[in-house]
Formats: structure tokens, C-alpha cells, sequence
């Protein structure tokens, strides 16, 4: 009770300052919000705009009350530090009555999960680009929502309130999106996705491949883009899955919004990495490949996730490793089930870490997998041991679940530099570390 008035108080002074360095600075904005791939797509349109422009992005996933504005005012995430929390304050404080060199554009992740984030958050904060990336029919968040369609009404408010003077960047490929734009007044609207009426398109996507010691791996993706005619050639190495595309595609779009070509973003995108754990390559022990997607999980994630791993061509077997998906209110029970049946068609093993993850169990064995390529556990720390005898060389392992189950404390036992654990893996401040 007395910590959640304090974070109410501090919400709300650091809203008062960054509305205030918000006036002085003028940056121009872009929101980006969705159920899956926004911070996917907020560091692609940083990368972006990078090339260009002096560029601010949220921070990890900064895209609440109190991530939002730490990020207009370039502040640290404090916990429950009051020094820490008053450190930011003076700072920001020094932007409003001292002259800075402050970023020509910020790009910020707007999360939702409660109704009326969005509305309150378009009372005080204007868009000039909205980038919506993809609302699919059981999202992540819908808890606290009296139905899904409740909360992607919510999402789609932030496109719709960029108004005549701004830009609109929306999924091709997502019908509900496409529906409510016929509704809105952007001034300029561009779409990405793979469907040919998109203004940005993409075709071709091909898994790229290197060959590691005496094992042939996954090491990116090649793939087109159109764009007014032209068409122009991209490789990313690190990114392995179609639906990693969308957040680039919603780059490009930005980026020709504000007078970038197509090579200049290409160009820009060559270097681009994924966020730890959102389907980043890392080696594994015994000569496996990790593909760490540990920070968080919903079913349209999971399923993009399975399609991927399904479409790899490995000498070794596939596992996976799939925790608890949270959140999802009503539609826990069918969704976890559903997620069995489908892991059942893209791997040859399945661990289950977490009570509702443990739904998944019966519908894969039923489906192909059988009792002996099924292993259950309630925590990562009980699963690690057993994970780690599965692997084999050659065999690719996806780890995937809510950051409540932790798995990225799994994928540090099984990954071949655990060494470099705080620089490749999610949740690794040492506020997480102390939670059990």
C-alpha cells in the first residue's frame, strides 16, 4: 500500500518534469505499441533514425507510468533506492533550468495494461509517428481488460492520436489494424508486412547458414524489400525469425517517413542485434545453438517461435523449452494447451517449466510426442540439470517463457559463455538477481 503511494508520487513528478523538458527540448516522437515485437521494433526504428538523427530510445522495456518518462528525461530505473529516485529528479530537474544537448528524436515502447493507459498517456504526450505492430486474438495483458477486443481498441487509440499532422506506420498483415484505419486521419499512413498492398514490403526471406566447427548453423536472414518501385536487398545476421521482420519493416518505414532511402536503411540495419532474450542466437554447450526468446511469452509469440524453429535445418534434434505464459486471464487453459500441441509439431523434445505450463504436457504426448520425449518441472533451477543432459551436438534449443519463470537462469547453465551471462541475457541487474 505505502509503496504503491510512493510510486504514484513519483510517477507523477517525473511526469511534471518531463512534460516541462518536453516544452524547452521539442523533440519529435515515436510511439510504439502493440501485443508482440515492440521492443523488437523500438531498437530497429532507433537503429534507424540512428543514422541520422541524435536518437533516444526506452531503455529495456521502460513503457509505463514510470519508464516513459524516465526516458524523456534520460534517468535510470531506481527500484525502491529514494536516492536514486531523487538522483533522477535533480537531473532532470538540470535539463529544465539548464541547456542540454538533447535528442533530436525519442523513441519510446508504450506498454498497456490497464484500460486507459493510452488515453491518459495522449493527455500530456504527442506522437509525431505511431508504429502499431501486431494485435493478435489472445493477447498478452488482457487480464485486467473485460475482453481482448477491449484492449486492442486501447492499443489502436495511439495511431489514431497522432492526428493529421503525423504518421501512421501500421501492420499490413493484421486484419483488426487494417479495419480501424479506415477509421483515422493520419496525416501520412504507411503500412509494412508481406502482403503486396503494403507500402513496404518484404519477400524472399532466407534463413542464412555458417558453419560452426564441424556444425552447419543458423546465423541470420536475407530477405527484400520494395518500396515506390524500387526494391533493395537486406542481411542481418542474429535475426532468424519472419515475424523479427515485422519490427524492421516497421523501421524502414519510419525512416522513409523522415526522408531516409532504402540504402541508407539497409545500410543502417547491417549491424542490427536483437534484445537478449527475444529470439537471440547464443552458442550452447556440446556444439548446440540456443535460441534465448526467454524474456517473455504470449500465444502469438510462441507460436511465431515454433514456425521458426520448425523451419531450421539442423544435423541434431530440436528442443523445447517452454515456461509459464502469464496474463492471460480466461484463455490460460486453451492457450497452454494449444502450445503443446504445436511445440509437439516443431521439436523433438519438450521441457515444461511452471504450473500452467504443465498443460502443455498432455496435448503434446497425445499429439506426436509420446511420454518418454516429455519432461515437466515447476521451476528453471529443477529443469537446468535435466536440459543440460538432453542437449546434444547439432541439436538447436529454444527457450521460451514469461519473465516469471526465469528461464534465462536455464539458458546460463546450457549456453557456451556463461561468462558474458550480464551482457547477453535478460534480467541481469542485481535488483533481479535478488529475487528469488
Amino acid at each position: 500500500m505505502i509503496k504503491n503511494f510512493l510510486r504514484q508520487i513519483i510517477a507523477w513528478l517525473l511526469r511534471q518534469e518531463a512534460k516541462l523538458v518536453l516544452r524547452k527540448y521539442r523533440p519529435k516522437i515515436v510511439g510504439i505499441t502493440g501485443s508482440v515485437g515492440k521492443t523488437g521494433a523500438k531498437e530497429a526504428v532507433a537503429q534507424v533514425l540512428g543514422a541520422r538523427f541524435r536518437v533516444r530510445k526506452s531503455q529495456k522495456s521502460f513503457n509505463h507510468e514510470l519508464g516513459i518518462p524516465l526516458t524523456i528525461l534520460g534517468g535510470q530505473n531506481a527500484w525502491w533506492n529514494p536516492l536514486g529516485w531523487a538522483r533522477n529528479l535533480l537531473e532532470g530537474l538540470s535539463l529544465i533550468i539548464f541547456r542540454a544537448d538533447y535528442p533530436e528524436w525519442l523513441v519510446l515502447e508504450v506498454g498497456v495494461e490497464r484500460p486507459g493507459d493510452i488515453t491518459r498517456l495522449l493527455k500530456w504526450l504527442k506522437f509525431e509517428v505511431a508504429v502499431l505492430t501486431r494485435l493478435p486474438e489472445i493477447p498478452v495483458h488482457v487480464e485486467f481488460f473485460q475482453s481482448p477486443e477491449e484492449l486492442t481498441r486501447e492499443k489502436l487509440l495511439l495511431a489514431q492520436g497522432v492526428g493529421a499532422t503525423g504518421v501512421a506506420v501500421l501492420n499490413q498483415d493484421d486484419e483488426k489494424i487494417m479495419a480501424a484505419a479506415r477509421e483515422w486521419r493520419a496525416g501520412q499512413t504507411l503500412t509494412y508486412g508481406w502482403d503486396e498492398a503494403a507500402t513496404v514490403r518484404a519477400s524472399g526471406e532466407q534463413i542464412m547458414y555458417q558453419t560452426v566447427g564441424t556444425e552447419r548453423q543458423p546465423d541470420g536472414l536475407a530477405f527484400r524489400v520494395d518500396y515506390g518501385g524500387s526494391m533493395v536487398p537486406f542481411r542481418i545476421r542474429g535475426l532468424l525469425a519472419r515475424h523479427q521482420l515485422y519490427g524492421v519493416l516497421a523501421a524502414v518505414a519510419v525512416g522513409l517517413s523522415q526522408g531516409l532511402n532504402l540504402l541508407e536503411i539497409a545500410e543502417s540495419l547491417s549491424e542490427f542485434e536483437t534484445p537478449p532474450g527475444r529470439f537471440k542466437l547464443l552458442a550452447g554447450i556440446k556444439q548446440s545453438l540456443l535460441v534465448d526468446d526467454s524474456y517473455n511469452s504470449s500465444p502469438a509469440a510462441l507460436e511465431a517461435a515454433l514456425e521458426t524453429l520448425a523451419q531450421i535445418e539442423t544435423p541434431g534434434r530440436k528442443i523445447c523449452v517452454l515456461g509459464d505464459m502469464m496474463e492471460l486471464g480466461q484463455h490460460t487453459v486453451a492457450a497452454h494447451r494449444l502450445a503443446g500441441s504445436q511445440a509437439a509439431q516443431a521439436c523433438h523434445l519438450l521441457v515444461t517449466v511452471g504450473v500452467r505450463a504443465k498443460l502443455m504436457v498432455e496435448a503434446a504426448e497425445r499429439r506426436r510426442l509420446g511420454k518418454r520425449k516429455v519432461f515437466s518441472f515447476l521451476t528453471a533451477d529443477e529443469a537446468k540439470l535435466k536440459v543440460q543432459e538432453l542437449i546434444e551436438p547439432g541439436d538447436v534449443i529454444l527457450v521460451k517463457g514469461s519473465q516469471s519463470v526465469r528461464l534465462e537462469r536455464l539458458v546460463e547453465e546450457i549456453m557456451a559463455e556463461p561468462e558474458r551471462a550480464g551482457e547477453l541475457l535478460v534480467r541481469q541487474e542485481p535488483e533481479w538477481q535478488r529475487i528469488p
